[in-house]
């Protein structure tokens, strides 16, 4: 099955096609619409799409459609599609259509991750710092960004996320239920980023294309993971919940590779690039907020 929920198509119409419309893509979505942007999201099951068009959004299961003359439609385009040991999905499938099309588009935004950095036990990177990933995932995005770059007269823009949180997606439920945890593990540093900042980079980057360039997404306050979790205990009015040590806490697999790197992430350049002005500079203020709206 593919469905796209037909929108208008009014010349000099600004379209982003977006790939893997998925929590940070929709954030950017709710600042485009209301600007007169028309929208197209992939999805992978009809039950997305629905979602989808609450929010506006023409959406069409991919893979399985014919995205060539979507592409033709499309004045930017974005990917938030993860990469996988065959490399990048997106690329894969579409890799000449896309290149076909490269000088037509005026904006390509591909959502990578910080993790390219690896571990830097606990130091500072930026945006000229090597690339020295310490996980899978962070080698498939090194990988990725390459392929995206490779292709030429792409106006690429990569954006390196950092942790991401939003409604929905903050510790509460966690401290709530008491499922949440401290994970003590020594100098162990994180960078976060709220949603909603992360959609207005992204539209700030539309707002003033700089093809080749590359932003670090990340709030002004890296802080180690048991601080965040203390922090939403306090707020909540909850007990703070125990501290663990990481060398002896019982962790999946995937848990256990999160605390694979310890870096501190500047953001200079979204600020003096794009003059962006976090909403949320640091996560007491981005938690307050999604507590205030019920989160």
């Amino acid at each position: 099955m593919q469905s796209v929920v037909a929108g208008p198509i009014l010349p000099g119409m600004p379209t982003l096609l977006s790939f893997g419309h998925g929590f940070s893509a929709r954030a950017l979505g709710h600042l485009l619409r209301p600007q007169g942007w028309r929208v197209i999201g992939t999805v992978r099951s009809p039950e997305r799409l629905r979602d989808l068009e609450a929010d506006g959004v023409d959406g069409v299961i991919w893979p399985g459609a014919d995205m060539g003359p979507l592409l033709d439609q499309a004045t930017h385009l974005l990917s938030s599609v993860a990469p996988d040991e065959a490399g990048d999905p997106v690329l894969r499938a579409l890799g000449p259509e896309i290149a076909a099309r490269a000088t037509r588009l005026a904006w390509v935004g591909y959502l990578s991750t910080t993790g390219v950095y690896g571990d830097r036990q606990g130091d500072w990177v930026d945006e000229s710092s090597a690339l020295t990933p310490a996980t899978r995932r962070g080698r498939l995005r090194v990988e990725a960004e390459a392929a995206w770059r490779a292709i030429p007269g792409l106006p690429l823009h990569i954006f390196r996320l950092a942790g991401i949180y939003g409604p929905g997606r903050g510790p509460f439920e966690k401290v709530r239920n008491g499922t949440a945890r401290r994970i003590i593990k020594p100098n162990q540093m994180f960078s976060r980023i709220h949603v909603d900042d992360i959609a207005q980079v992204l539209a700030a980057s539309i707002a003033r294309p700089e093809p080749g360039a590359i932003y670090n997404v990340c709030d002004d306050d890296p802080a180690p993971p048991e601080d965040v979790i203390a922090h939403a205990a306090e707020l909540l009015g909850l007990p703070i919940p125990p501290a663990q040590d990481f060398a002896t806490a019982e962790m999946t697999p995937m848990a256990r590779s999160f605390y694979a790197e310890s870096k501190r992430v500047r953001n200079d350049r979204i600020k003096d690039e794009l003059g962006v002005r976090l909403l949320y500079p640091d996560y007491r203020t981005g938690l307050r907020a999604l507590l205030a709206a019920g989160d």
